[in-house]
């Protein structure tokens, strides 16, 4: 760091890691509300540890600039071995983005051999760490801690403190979205912090008014003409600070808004009937999509994507005595769907427990009801093969169901 580029690229790592995880953490929330687990982090459709992977390259190549790259003699020491005044900083640094490596690096190795949940509560514990040894080598900074470039540092280090906490909290806790919500926002909130730094502090047309840039040690430095002008830069980098609070948050929140609307929109598509004993009593089901799907997938009697609003049992469909039931679109309103044939294997009432997805046609606004494996699989989009499903017509499936989507409830 010390410069703009090193200010710039950390701040780019930081921020593209936190809105990464912003992503993610919102998108898995939507999906599953009620199955929430926070991860420590994401894996890639393509290539699992490609986030890990990430994060020990960047901070290898921060160490590299730091030790032997950035400095005159590409190594930091003196000829007598010891550390110069001018290089402490680069250690500083550099021992920060070790850590981070550390962090990297035993995430990979817990996920290999610990097959546990406990291997995600260490490595949120070796997360804090790296938070908190780059808070501490922040508070100590060896760089200058008067002009504005320790008041920069020192608003940073409350977003530092954000970041510990939230880790911290995140093992005994780790199926609050509220706290990976604040974790990832944090860190996104450092990134952008330490790009703004960079441009503030190492950009001349940016130096505050009656300030400058001075060389001291091999470093440039912005020092102050007098104490109203010191008093006045630091007040703008509070003004400063003060706005990206505001901006990140109207950010984070439209981010979430719009990954909602994304997500909870093919949430709201699939339901299904439930199946309920002789008494009328059905076992509790569970409104989130994602989970749901995995449910399936690992039992043979599958259960509802979204609750029936009024029940029925056994006894009801073989009588013939339903009148219907109203079946909970989130979004959507409610709509009633009657059945209208229904059949017995072996004596036993088939389990109405098949997935049907509604799709309403955009030319003559009638729904059709497109019946999905019980396995899970999507069902397809209406076309000319779809048989639509009425009470003349029944869809060609294993059981004989006939559906008709009768009318949209106000």
């Amino acid at each position: 760091m010390g410069t703009l580029v090193g200010h710039v690229a950390p701040g780019l790592g930081f921020f593209l890691i936190g809105l990464w995880h912003l992503f993610n953490h919102i998108k898995l929330h939507v999906l599953n509300p009620n199955t929430y687990t926070s991860p420590p982090w994401f894996s890639t459709s393509k290539f699992k540890y490609l986030e890990l992977i990430l994060i020990m390259a960047a901070s290898a190549a921060s160490i590299s600039m730091e030790l032997f790259i950035g400095p005159e003699r590409h190594q930091p020491f003196d000829p007598d071995g010891t550390i110069p005044s001018n290089h402490l900083h680069n250690f500083e640094h550099s021992s920060i983005s070790m850590t981070f490596f550390l962090y990297a690096g035993l995430a990979i190795i817990l996920d290999k051999i610990d097959s546990t949940e406990a291997k995600h509560g260490l490595t949120q514990l070796v997360g804090a760490i790296a938070f908190g040894q780059q808070l501490l080598l922040f508070h100590l900074h060896s760089a200058d801690h008067s002009g504005p470039e320790g008041q920069y540092h020192l608003l940073l280090q409350i977003l530092i403190l954000i970041s510990l906490s939230t880790t911290l909290l995140g093992i005994p806790f780790p199926k609050s979205f509220l706290l990976s919500f604040m974790r990832s926002l944090s860190i996104f909130f450092q990134g952008l912090w330490l790009i703004h730094m960079g441009f503030m502090l190492w950009t001349p047309g940016l130096i505050p008014k009656g300030c400058f840039i001075n060389e001291e040690e091999g470093h440039q430095v912005v020092r102050c003409s007098d104490h109203n002008s010191l008093h006045r830069a630091n007040s703008l980098v509070n003004i400063q600070f003060s706005w990206f609070i505001i901006a990140v948050t109207l950010l984070a929140f439209s981010f979430y808004f719009l990954l909602h609307n994304l997500y909870a929109q093919n949430n709201d598509k699939y339901f299904a009937l439930e199946n309920h004993d002789e008494d009328g009593e059905g076992e509790k089901s569970n409104d989130d999509v994602e989970s749901q799907k995995r449910s399936i997938l690992g039992n043979p009697n599958p259960r509802s994507f979204i609750h029936v609003g009024k029940t029925f049992s056994a006894l009801d469909i073989e009588s013939g005595t339903m009148n219907g039931f109203w079946l909970y679109q989130r979004g959507k309103g409610a709509r009633t769907i009657n059945p209208k044939r229904w059949v017995k294997e072996n004596n036993v009432m088939v389990e109405w427990a098949m997935q049907v997805r509604l799709v309403k046609q955009k030319q003559t606004g009638e729904f059709y009801c497109v019946k999905e494996e019980a396995q899970g699989h999507k069902g397809k989009q209406p076309n000319k093969r779809d048989e639509r499903m009425n009470e003349n017509h029944v869809l060609p499936s294993q059981h004989n169901y006939s559906l008709q989507a009768s009318h949209e409830a106000g």
